[in-house]
């Protein structure tokens, strides 16, 4: 990948393995829209930005040097080599063609405390749903950042919300969970850090302890929070997928298990009739 610098624009060549269309709505991040140019904008960690690919080509709009080298670069996951992460994948003969079919989703290095919370509003939900939620969340407790968006707002922010105010957001059940982690992240109770250092089945551990968080949650927040590349999220779907692995998960998917799964629970969605 080579980065070029053009006033406000960055601009990456060689770009290889990355679909913005399936990274950016898949289930994994909820504030990315679609634009009529057929670029996405969205918001991560407070920072605005607009991004269009074509072909091997990625243009981000109105940043700076600073937010890429700081923000992007990690966010897009552009240190990891997909092709080769990718080729590892296709030596199950189950999930080849399928690397083929979508090929190009990555994993979005998010914030902690935004995909916690996401996680917990996305149960029995649906995307949709799940984007309104976050989107009012955000309008009326972030803080503006221009380009009519606003920040992800902070725990310390939320802590300071009752359970009826969540409520009026729509999250119904899920209020009280959220009402009870903003405070405990608030208050120190929750050590992100320590969680992303420990090893996956531990830091699983902690995050079960957490009211409202139950195992697919956090593999969810694992995976797309924490950095665990082999946090494998299962549903619905993926229960019905891991069906075609009755001896289990192969090899090749150690290390990975968490990319192998996104390519799963999309072709499910795609391909298998819902019941």
């Amino acid at each position: 990948m080579y980065v070029k610098y053009s006033g406000n624009d960055i601009v990456l060549e060689d770009v290889k393995c990355l679909d913005l269309d399936l990274t950016l709505d898949c289930g994994q991040a909820f504030r990315w829209e679609k634009q009529p140019d057929g670029s996405w904008s969205g918001v991560a960690k407070g920072v605005f930005l607009n991004i269009s690919k074509k072909n091997d080509t990625v243009i981000l709009k109105n940043t700076t040097k600073e937010d890429f080298e700081n923000i992007w670069f990690d966010y897009f996951d552009f240190n990891k080599d997909y092709v080769a992460i990718c080729d590892t994948l296709k030596k199950d003969k189950l999930l080849a063609p399928t690397v083929d079919e979508y090929y190009g989703i990555r994993i979005l290095n998010q914030d902690s405390w935004e995909v916690l919370c996401s996680f917990v509003i996305s149960q029995q939900n649906n995307i949709k749903r799940i984007k309104g939620i976050i989107s009012r969340l955000c309008t009326a407790y972030g803080e503006k950042i221009g380009n009519g968006c606003y920040s992800f707002p902070s725990a310390e922010k939320l802590s300071t919300l009752t359970v009826r105010d969540f409520e009026t957001l729509g999250t119904g059940y899920r209020a009280k969970y959220l009402e009870k982690l903003s405070k405990d992240v608030a208050a120190g109770k929750i050590d992100f850090e320590k969680i992303k250092n420990l090893p996956l089945d531990e830091a699983r551990k902690e995050l079960l302890k957490l009211y409202g968080v139950g195992v697919k949650v956090a593999n969810c927040v694992l995976l797309f929070g924490f950095g665990f590349y082999d946090a494998f999220p299962v549903d619905v779907w993926m229960k019905r997928v891991m069906e075609y692995y009755p001896d289990g998960l192969p090899a090749c998917f150690d290390g990975i298990g968490g990319i192998a799964q996104q390519y799963l629970f999309h072709w499910a969605r795609n391909h298998l009739k819902s019941y």
